[in-house]
């Protein structure tokens, strides 16, 4: 498999925000997480650009870990990855004795690998199975979530997560169509879609699956609750001046990322106190205005940087014990 194909997005950008993290001489080696390990590109640079960084690097993929394990041979044990999904990461630091990190790195999207591998049934583009699992030794496809889930389970699904207007009507074509035949591939999914929407939805946003299918994979990865479980558990894992990246793909993720930040970044005193007493104040700095979006040169390299947005948050206070 070519290394090539595979662009990191806003790598430099990434870089950039947790470089003083890591370029800080200190006694011990400094610990950067990639929580997203996928083929390894940001991991990779990580490495190249801060020397004296340890890296551990979490996928949920074993066909992820082996070959990013190729590509980060060359680094010896700075590298350590890691079988998890992002949420473990406390057990993941307790068990190598880590207890606290100086810089963590969040990258949300779908794995290249993962879309470019047909028999994984990610891409809309292309017929294959419709599996969508990023761990397959564990789970139930996506095949199974059309299949056996109600009816108002599905349009609930469809809704939350892949923000679906039509997801009425297209859960009624689903239904009625699973009770001929049961769902195996992704291409007759994507024809149902089609012909379910009316000629005005056709018309706006890419390809009328992409919501769908967007809903299915968080859905069968379990993506947002265990986002919900992880980003807070980073931020806890950082040392005071650690910072974090979280590159997020659709706006349930990035509210998600947004509403942790801000949480961190308030002061959480009573009005009307004179002084503000060390428990309440911020334990995290903002250090991205808003979301930031990649550049039109990166998308025009690689055009799935397009639906990026990437927030920055540092540690600046230790948790009240």
């Amino acid at each position: 498999m070519s290394q090539t194909r595979h662009v990191p997005v806003m790598l430099q950008r990434c870089l950039d925000l947790l470089a003083p993290a890591l370029e800080v001489p200190s006694p011990q080696q400094p610990v950067v997480v990639d929580c997203t390990l996928g083929l390894g590109g940001h991991s990779e640079a990580l490495l190249a650009a801060f020397p004296s960084a340890r890296l551990i690097a979490l996928d949920r993929d074993k066909e992820a870990l082996r070959l990013s394990g190729q590509r980060l041979a060359p680094y010896g044990d700075r590298a350590t990855l890691v079988h998890a999904v992002y949420d473990e990461l406390p057990e993941v630091l307790a068990r190598l004795g880590v207890p606290k990190v100086q810089g963590v790195l969040f990258d949300l999207g779908v794995s290249s690998m993962q879309l470019d591998e047909a028999d994984r049934g990610f891409a809309y583009a292309q017929d294959a199975p419709l599996d969508m699992r990023m761990d397959q030794t564990t789970g139930i496809s996506a095949a199974e979530v059309l299949n056996t889930y109600p009816p108002g389970e599905l349009v609930r699904i469809l809704r939350a997560y892949g923000e679906e207007k039509q997801a009425k009507r297209i859960v009624s074509a689903i239904v009625r169509e699973r009770e001929k035949e049961p769902f195996s591939n992704s291409a007759r999914l994507v024809e149902l879609i089609r012909d379910s929407l009316p000629q005005a939805a056709k018309r706006t946003g890419g390809n009328p699956a992409k919501r769908t299918f967007q809903a299915l994979r968080i859905e069968v990865n379990g993506e947002l609750s265990v986002l919900e479980r992880a980003i807070p558990a980073a931020v806890a894992a950082l040392a005071v001046g650690g910072r974090i990246a979280v590159l997020s793909y659709h706006s349930l993720e990035d509210r998600l990322v947004k509403q942790v930040f801000a949480a961190g970044a308030a002061n959480t005193a009573p009005p009307g106190l004179p002084v503000v007493p060390e428990r309440y104040q911020p334990r995290l700095k903002l250090l991205t205005r808003g979301a930031e979006l990649p550049t039109e040169e990166e998308v025009a390299e690689n055009r799935r940087a397009a639906p990026a947005r990437l927030r920055g948050a540092q540690r600046i206070r230790e948790e009240e014990r």
